[in-house]
């Protein structure tokens, strides 16, 4: 019976236990979008988990969803991972980059002006988006996104090409590998929706042919790195920036049958819907269970307990946390000896600096 705090092998990097840290925007990125000295702290005090995975990192201009997230499309964002990756490196951590487009997810402001990306120009929701900026005075407010207008077939391929090369600047800043973030209503997954996407070319209509974003960009990253090193981050219930889908059996069967046929490294699901006491878990593991059959991790309003369940039970071999992260550097030290959790300053999530980031006591 497997336990959190056992050793496990994804692909070819043996990870010391089963606890992730999931994907946590914080937006501390220095002018130009570079990784900070203060992020490489950050992200050094969480090195014991087995796996950390990146805060969504903006593989172009034309994505940031959110102002001083970190992108990774500029020598000077490569230097300032690297030095995020050694300090991980150096204290024995593992880390991947999660490559990220906000798409239609943007306002022109954070854009350099430009309108943001979207497979077809679907604006009927813009009120809706979730678009995060900086203000002169340091608070981080939500602002309104702007109408986004639809990607050509050269756009697209265009994007592909932003992913490939985010991968390459990935691996000069010394991650370990990447993981494509699909979830949470950004440009992979508004390809995937059926809502949001309204194409009538080989990009839209099926479900076949709404996958085919993702596995395009699967197939470039591929070409860099071994696709057992690249993990993909999907929500398929989560209306979270409004990218639903009203077959999301037939659409998360058909890209569970792609990240089995590719030998993607890894399967992220995210239950958003956990958070706020809804949990999907069981009905996506359904649908994936079976079609592929990689590692998945279980993530989303996961309670210490049920996580010890999840692998214990070998329903999944990892599971990741993210709010714990945050408030807790030592988590897995936490777990293992059942000290008790810091609370979360959700005041200080995005933006600022040290308060609410690397001032949380350790044990």
């Amino acid at each position: 019976m497997a336990n959190l705090f056992e050793t496990f092998q994804l692909g070819d990097l043996q990870l010391s236990n089963r606890i992730v840290m999931s994907p946590l925007t914080r937006a501390r990125a220095g002018a130009g979008d570079v990784p900070t000295a203060l992020m490489a702290e950050y992200y050094q005090q969480r090195a014991s988990a087995g796996l950390l995975i990146s805060e969504a990192t903006n593989v172009s201009p034309l994505s940031r969803p959110f102002d001083r997230a970190p992108g990774l499309f500029t020598q000077a964002q490569v230097e300032g991972w690297r030095q995020v990756t050694s300090g991980v490196h150096d204290v024995g951590g593992k880390i991947f980059a999660q490559l990220w487009h906000g798409g239609r997810i943007g306002a022109m402001g954070l854009l350099d002006w430009q309108q943001p990306l979207s497979p077809s120009g679907f604006n009927d929701d813009v009120e809706s988006l979730h678009v995060w900026g900086l203000l002169h005075n340091e608070n981080y407010v939500r602002v309104s996104a702007t109408p986004s207008r639809a990607m050509t077939v050269e756009d697209v391929h265009s994007t592909i090409g932003e992913y490939k090369q985010a991968a390459v600047n990935a691996l000069e800043a010394g991650f370990d590998g990447v993981e494509v973030h699909a979830a949470n209503g950004y440009l992979p997954h508004q390809f995937l929706s059926a809502h949001v996407n309204r194409r009538v070319d080989q990009y839209g209509g099926t479900v076949a042919n709404r996958t085919r974003f993702l596995e395009e960009i699967i197939d470039a990253v591929g070409e860099v790195m071994p696709l057992s090193r690249v993990g993909v981050r999907v929500s398929p219930y989560t209306n979270y920036n409004s990218a639903l889908d009203d077959q999301v059996p037939q659409l998360y069967s058909h890209v569970a049958d792609v990240m089995q046929a590719r030998g993607v490294g890894y399967l992220h699901i995210a239950d958003v819907n956990g958070w706020y006491g809804a949990p999907d878990l069981d009905k996506i593991m359904d649908i994936v269970a079976g079609r592929y059959r990689g590692v998945i991790i279980a993530n989303g309003g996961l309670s210490v307990e049920k996580a010890k369940t999840l692998v214990q039970d070998q329903t999944v071999p990892l599971v990741a946390f993210g709010r714990y992260f945050i408030a807790n550097p030592d988590l897995v030290e936490r777990i293992r000896t059942g000290a008790p959790l810091n609370e979360l300053n959700e005041r200080e999530l995005y933006g600022r600096g040290t308060e609410g980031y690397t001032d949380y006591p350790m044990l």
